[in-house]
Order: C-alpha cells, then sequence, then structure tokens
C-alpha cells in the first residue's frame, strides 16, 4: 500500500494503522481459539492486508487499491459472518477505504462498512444497546473528521510551503536584480565622473599646451617641454575616453545610441514602438547616451505599466546645438501636475527630470486624462566634447 506524502506525521499514521489492525486481528484470534475457521480468516486477512501494503502498485486513487480494498472487505465480511469479534476490525478498515478511495466514494464505503458492522451484531444474536449502533458510526465519523482534517492540513501545508518556495525565489530574484542595477548605476556614475572631471581637465590643459606653443619661438628650449605634456596630456585623454566607453551600459557596447533605441523598441511587449532619427547623427559623449537610453527605458516602461496605449513613438533628434529625445504614446494620459516621488529610487519622472539636469539638460512632460503622453529631454551641445563627424546607419558599431 502506497503511504500518505512522505512526512513524519505521515509515516507514523500509517505505522499506528499497521499496529492497530495487527493488533485487532490478534484479540480476534486469541477470542476464538479452538475455532479452526476463524483462525484461517483471520490469516488469510492478515495475507490479503500484507500483500497489498508490500505491492507498490497499491496507490490511492488507482484501480490496484480499489481490488485490494475489495478483496479485504470480502475476507472480512467472512470473518465478520463467523466471529463478531471481527466488527472492531472495520475501524482500521475505515481509514484504509477514506485515504485510498476518491472522496466521492470514500464515504459511501465507510458508511456500507458501519452498516455491515451493526448488522453482524444483529447476525450473532448479541443483545441489542445504542452503544450498537452508535459505536460504529461513531467510529466511523471520527476516521472520516481524522482523514478529512489531514488532508486539508496538508493541503495547506503544501500551499504555504509552495508560497513559501515562490517568495524566497522572488526575493533571490530581486537581489539579482538589485545587485544588476546597482552595478550598472556605479558604472555609469564612473563614467560620469570619469568624463567630466578627468577627461574634461586633461582636454582643457591639452587646450592650454596648444596655446602655450603657438605662443613659444621655434627655437625656444621649453618648447619641446611644452610639446611633451601636451603629447601625454592627449594619450592620458584617450585612456580616460576608453575608460568611459569601457563603463558603457551593455546596451550601448556594440552600438550606437540610435541603434540601442531601435532595439528597444523593437523588444517592448504591449505596444507597437516606432522609432525615428531626424537630423545627422553624430557620436555623443557616453554619459548623454547612457541619460538618453534610461529615460527612454523609463518612459516606455511607464507606457507599458500605465497608459494601456496602442501605439508609442521615440524620435531622436540631432541639432547644431542639442540634442533631443521625444516619447510619445496615445495611452490613457495623466496629470503631470499630480506626480509625487515615490520614494523607491525608481524610474519615474522625478527620476529622468534629475538626470537630465546633471546634464543640464531639461525634461518636459505634456500629457492629459485621455489624451496620450509627450515626453522630451533636450541636452546641449559643446562642439569640444563630442565628436562632430557623421555616424552612419545603420548604427552597429561593432567590436573591430
Amino acid at each position: 500500500m502506497s503511504p500518505l506524502p512522505h512526512t513524519p506525521v505521515a509515516r507514523l499514521l500509517r505505522l499506528c494503522l499497521h499496529a492497530l489492525l495487527c493488533g485487532l486481528l490478534v484479540l480476534v484470534a486469541v477470542r476464538s481459539l479452538g475455532q479452526v475457521s476463524v483462525l484461517i480468516a483471520v490469516g488469510a486477512l492478515a495475507a490479503v492486508y500484507a500483500a497489498g501494503v508490500l505491492v507498490p502498485r497499491v496507490r490511492p486513487r488507482t484501480r490496484e487499491a480499489a481490488w485490494w480494498l475489495g478483496a479485504l472487505g470480502a475476507v472480512w465480511l467472512v470473518l465478520l459472518a463467523l466471529s463478531p469479534d471481527a466488527l472492531w476490525l472495520a475501524f482500521p478498515l475505515y481509514f484504509l477505504q477514506l485515504h485510498l478511495l476518491p472522496a466521492r466514494w470514500g464515504t459511501p464505503v465507510v458508511a456500507a462498512t458501519a452498516g455491515a458492522a451493526i448488522a453482524s451484531f444483529l447476525l450473532h444474536g448479541e443483545q441489542v444497546t445504542p452503544g450498537t449502533f452508535i459505536g460504529p458510526l461513531l467510529g466511523a465519523a471520527v476516521a472520516v473528521a481524522t482523514v478529512r482534517g489531514y488532508e486539508a492540513l496538508y493541503r495547506e501545508s503544501e500551499r504555504r510551503r509552495e508560497l513559501i518556495e515562490e517568495l524566497v525565489s522572488t526575493r533571490a530574484e530581486l537581489a539579482d536584480a538589485e545587485r544588476a542595477a546597482g552595478t550598472v548605476a556605479e558604472r555609469e556614475r564612473l563614467a560620469r565622473e570619469i568624463h567630466d572631471t578627468l577627461a574634461q581637465g586633461l582636454s582643457s590643459i591639452q587646450l592650454l599646451l596648444r596655446a602655450a606653443e603657438r605662443a613659444l619661438g621655434p627655437d625656444d628650449p621649453a618648447r619641446a617641454h611644452v610639446e611633451q605634456a601636451r603629447t601625454a596630456a592627449q594619450d592620458n585623454l584617450a585612456e580616460a575616453r576608453r575608460f568611459v566607453r569601457a563603463l558603457t551600459p551593455p546596451d550601448l557596447e556594440r552600438a550606437s545610441l540610435p541603434g540601442a533605441l531601435e532595439r528597444l523598441c523593437a523588444s517592448t511587449p504591449g505596444p507597437a514602438v516606432q522609432f525615428g532619427v531626424s537630423g545627422t547623427p553624430v557620436e555623443l559623449p557616453t554619459p548623454y547616451e547612457v541619460a538618453l537610453l534610461r529615460i527612454a527605458q523609463s518612459a516606455l516602461a511607464n507606457t507599458v505599466q500605465h497608459a494601456a496605449a496602442e501605439r508609442a513613438e521615440i524620435t531622436l533628434s540631432f541639432m547644431d546645438t542639442s540634442v533631443a529625445l521625444d516619447v510619445v504614446d496615445d495611452g490613457r494620459g495623466f496629470d503631470p501636475r499630480g506626480v509625487r516621488p515615490s520614494g523607491t529610487g525608481g524610474f519615474g519622472l522625478p527620476a529622468m527630470r534629475s538626470r537630465a539636469r546633471s546634464l543640464g539638460g531639461t525634461l518636459s512632460v505634456e500629457s492629459a486624462p485621455g489624451q496620450g503622453t509627450a515626453v522630451a529631454i533636450t541636452l546641449p551641445l559643446d562642439r569640444g566634447t563630442y565628436t562632430t563627424e557623421p555616424v552612419t546607419l545603420p548604427l552597429d558599431r561593432g567590436t573591430s
């Protein structure tokens, strides 16, 4: 017989059931010493029971279990006809029937077993008392309540275990996501610091040394030292820019900003997102690319989660003195004046506005309930801080 789920409580209940049935069989045998037919029936019942316990195919809600219970019940009825003491074997049979049979059959079979026990008592001409009827019925009620209660507790325990496993898994995923977000944020911070301090300082030093070089005569002994200093500053500036590129977010490692934005639009679930470029694309400073990509991701995330939009469009515009990013959707819209910081450090409008402000840019939001939303960020461009050579589309930079 296949046991209940392998828990300490289930194993203990199974052992108690075996002990109870064996003890009652011994009791019937002892009280029937000298009655060969009763002893044979007791042996047959013990053999059938042992066979069901040892056969692996006897499992709850299976045909083998039903056949085994039928054989066990038939032998018990024979023993019940031979000895009234076999009535007490009905109690462990209740538990077996409730455990192995489907719920819709378990309770009716238990009731039939209780009826057979009462009928045998009357058949043997024993004195009829209230206990004759109450005993088997009360035992059946206790068995039903115990088994059904245990099954309900087990199901609840399983639900809680699954919930705990899900919570642990979710917490682990959240921790991984937070670590990844923290790593990306630190990389972006270092890239901004290197670009805004070290790289800008070396660029200024190089310009000053170039001016000093022009001011010195061709034969001035200091000219060679100035040239060496300018070359060193130029080499260190190139190294600083390599550091900045190495700290670029993964989305920008192998593609330019327009390429990363195009992939973002293609991979965004929900609304159909179109991407367009206006003007002649140029290579932007890494902090600009990071800020524009992050703001586009944030704005699209808000569109997917809150706007219920059918279409959205991202436009990257390159102008002489600035670069602009527009994210427009046809969703339900909202009142921008009612937006408050969430306090979670997420990618809400306050966070986007702060990111734009840190680069000297501006972020504007135009929306109204039922009229969609338009988010626009504009960053100023200094000709001395970015490459003026156009970027050729397609916009993948490659790894060469």
